[in-house]
């Protein structure tokens, strides 16, 4: 039978310094998540957004004095090969890497998949995002590549990992979602081209109109670093280079607006 983890009054681990919570606090680490192929998922929300997109937890940590003893969540693993750990508040609050957290901690497979592992549909449109460094920032991508379908989202040259905690955070879950991936940009340019995609390159050096692309193609959408923009190798490759009008005196936006600008001129053109 399988046990119901909700009505289990005793806590697993109650101290700070006990080496499962040490192994947590060392997953905060790129190079150490990425050496075991495994992130964190943290906060109730996220946590229901990953399982409903079919992830399975291989840990769930989770602490009864700021949880409801009868949440949903407890039923729906319950099927499922997920070990789970008891915590007191004060060993959570040293695994959690949140101001204010809410007593839930999942340790699950990295979501990021090899290029040559991304699949896309006769009419594809993915986002490629350049050296993205603020987590924020493609978690807001994640965000509107979940709400607008997108095929996939690559990240060329990454500087923030798709397993960082906080971009998970930010897209609110979606990063599981959404199929992503990385690699180095000329990589990301061979797959494109492998897979007959028009590469559209976002940037303030042109004259084009976003809107006037059409977009209905197969395309690709290359948006850059939030300082520096989509690098020279870019500009070589693209099919277009284009602009979004601006009026004011910035000649750019926030690389999220941007690319959500753009993306959802080609599901206007596409509808």
């Amino acid at each position: 039978m399988t046990p119901s983890y909700a009505d289990s009054p005793a806590l697993d681990i109650t101290s700070p310094t006990n080496p499962r919570i040490r192994w947590l606090v060392g997953l905060r680490k790129r190079r150490t998540r990425e050496a075991e192929g495994v992130t964190i998922v943290e906060g109730h929300a996220e946590l229901s957004f990953a399982l409903d997109a079919g992830v399975v937890p291989q840990q769930l940590f989770h602490c009864p004095a700021l949880t409801h003893q009868a949440d949903s969540i407890f039923g729906r693993i319950d099927s499922l090969s997920t070990s789970v750990l008891s915590l007191s508040e004060p060993a959570f609050a040293k695994a959690s890497y949140r101001e204010s957290p809410d007593g839930w901690l999942a340790v699950v497979k990295d979501p990021a998949r090899r290029l040559d592992e991304l699949t896309v549909g006769p009419e594809p449109l993915v986002l490629v995002c350049e050296s993205i460094e603020k987590p924020g920032n493609l978690g807001a991508m994640l965000r509107t590549a979940e709400a607008t379908g997108l095929d996939a989202v690559i990240s060329a040259t990454p500087v923030a990992d798709w397993g960082n905690p906080n971009v998970i955070r930010a897209s609110k879950g979606t990063v599981f979602a959404v199929p992503v991936a990385a690699g180095p940009t000329q990589q990301v340019v061979a797959w494109l081209r492998e897979h007959d995609l028009m590469i559209v390159v976002a940037t303030p050096d042109s004259d084009e109109l976003f809107t006037s692309v059409d977009l209905t193609r197969p395309s690709a959408i290359v948006v850059g670093a939030e300082r520096a923009g989509v690098s020279a190798r870019w500009h070589e490759v693209g099919d277009h280079c284009v602009k979004l009008p601006m009026r004011g005196r910035i000649n750019s936006l926030n690389v999220a607006t941007a690319a959500a600008l753009v993306v959802y001129e080609a599901i206007r053109q596409r509808t």
